[in-house]
């Protein structure tokens, strides 16, 4: 198969949703008439930056005031937001087309906006969520203001989940990351510092009949017990983090609702620069050492599912059903490696995880139950989140609790959780080189034929489960909890949940 072939069949999967947006309905009347919906938030953003990554509920507000070049709909599907449609050519030159749209402040969006957003983005002081990613594209070329082709150092067939992302919109040319001009479906209308946030319906929107609501008013609800307190008596109509221990009372209510999915996971990760977790035979032992239904029942009230190998989704094409119990639970294997790895008597070391988050700490306290029975004696250090952080990113520890989602449902979305190579962060283990990840990563990010792609990362999560950069321990559930008479919100499927916010546009109050 000739590389054009190649490129052009992973373009039929990749473009299945371009162009197919709605434009239809008055807006007018449908914005008017949609009322105004009052939205539970988990806590107040710490920042709406729009390349900074702080947290979901940021995420929610800026996916709201703001577009990328493409989003996801609820199937889970790349699909067009700014850009009408993209394609690749044979030298690996990205070509998006830009819809005719506008920014809030009534100016169209151009090719420049564009080139503007990937060049402050990619600055090397940018301090933003995708300046990596950015930093590979060599030049960004604007021939008319509709038309955008993007040259990256080697050919990337991600490239177009990078400009999906919700901290990855598109701002205006000349715009600090602050600004609140974007070209979502909503304005931001006013703010109160630390309690709630109002938006409106923009008029301009790109999406005739969008958005359906009025405006919305985002209510912060920090205690997750008063977040659904709040729901069930009617004071909010949508709410996001349902508490897992909550989630049967919303489903057993008869005036709300409940949207849950698997997507966010829990795993270890290890300090590689010093024994004992140096040794993968010792990493292999404690991913054989835990049984992870135990901590499904324990921090997730049942919610969720056992982890036993790496965080791809079961309905994920490049799921792989031979190694889905690759790490499973087999004490006396662990024992035995821990033996062959010269620890027959076992060892004692620390695991950092928080005690700020119930989730966190529970599982470490079901890690280090489990982890005694092999041998392997554990004492916890759990601080306040920041200095939880702060040590990960320094090797502070021995092995550590963490847990996230990846940046989508593709394989290249761990990036961030495997890839050795990459500077420190708590996310990830802690000087643990991983060559043959990193260059397996590079070689898929390169492939544009889907098989070549499944292939690479079955090679890749083969060698994840040898050397074990990290142990998969729990999926765990993510529920948005709604009131009967919303319509149209959509919790998007696995890894892509906290993109839901993305539905809002199509949100309505029955």
């Amino acid at each position: 198969m000739t590389n054009d072939l190649n490129r052009r069949g992973f373009l039929a999967t990749t473009l299945a949703g371009a162009g197919a947006l709605s434009f239809l309905g008055p807006r007018a009347l449908m914005a008017q008439e949609g009322g105004t919906l009052r939205f539970a938030l988990s806590t107040f953003p710490p920042s709406l930056a729009a390349w900074t990554s702080a947290g979901t509920a940021a995420g929610t507000i800026k996916l709201m005031m703001h577009r990328g070049l493409l989003s996801y709909g609820p199937d889970g599907m790349l699909r067009g937001e700014l850009a009408e449609d993209w394609s690749v050519d044979d030298a690996g030159v990205w070509t998006f087309t830009l819809r005719e749209a506008q920014w809030h402040d009534g100016s169209p969006v151009t090719s420049e906006d564009v080139a503007y957003t990937v060049a402050e983005v990619a600055k090397p002081d940018s301090a933003a969520f995708r300046q990596g990613q950015m930093a590979l594209i060599t030049k960004v070329e604007t021939p008319d203001a509709r038309t955008v082709k993007m040259h990256t150092s080697e050919p990337l067939a991600v490239l177009p989940g990078w400009f999906a992302h919700y901290h990855m919109p598109i701002i205006k040319a000349g715009e600090s990351p602050e600004t609140e001009i974007g070209a979502g479906p909503f304005t931001l209308d006013s703010v109160e510092r630390g309690v709630s946030l109002s938006l409106k319906a923009f008029d301009g929107y790109y999406k005739e009949g969008l958005p359906k609501l009025a405006g919305v008013e985002a209510i912060v609800y920090a205690d997750e017990n008063l977040r659904v307190a709040a729901l069930e008596a009617g004071d909010v109509d949508l709410a996001e983090y349902v508490p897992w221990q909550a989630m049967a009372q919303v489903e057993e209510n008869e005036a709300l609702k409940l949207d849950v999915t698997d997507g966010p996971f829990m795993y270890l990760t290890f300090n590689g620069g010093k024994a004992p977790f140096d040794n993968p035979k010792v990493r292999q032992a404690v991913a054989h050492a835990i049984k992870r239904e135990d901590i499904v029942a324990a921090a997730f009230y049942n919610r969720g599912g056992a982890l036993n190998h790496l965080p791809i989704a079961e309905g994920s094409e490049f799921f792989n059903p031979e190694l889905a119990d690759a790490w499973s639970y087999d004490p006396e294997k662990a024992k035995a490696l821990l033996a062959e790895a010269g620890y027959p008597d076992g060892f004692t070391c620390t695991m950092l995880s928080t005690a700020q988050y119930g989730m966190h700490q529970s599982t470490a306290e079901v890690c280090q139950a489990y982890l005694s029975m092999v041998g392997i004696n554990v004492q916890l250090d759990l601080p306040e989140w920041t200095s939880r952080v702060k040590k990960g990113n320094e090797g502070q520890y021995d092995l550590a609790v963490m847990g996230t989602t990846a940046d989508n449902n593709d394989p290249d979305g761990l990036v961030n959780v495997l890839d050795g190579s990459l500077p420190p962060s708590f996310v990830r283990s802690y000087d643990m080189p991983t060559p043959e990840i990193t260059d397996l990563f590079a070689k898929g990010r390169a492939t544009f034929d889907t098989d070549e792609r499944k292939a690479i990362y079955r090679e890749l999560e083969q060698v994840a489960i040898d050397t074990v950069p990290l142990v998969g321990l729990a999926w765990r559930a993510q529920g948005y909890g709604m009131t009967e008479n919303v319509t149209g919100f959509s919790n998007l499927p696995g890894q892509l949940t906290f993109y839901s916010g993305i539905t809002l546009e199509e949100t309505m109050l029955g």
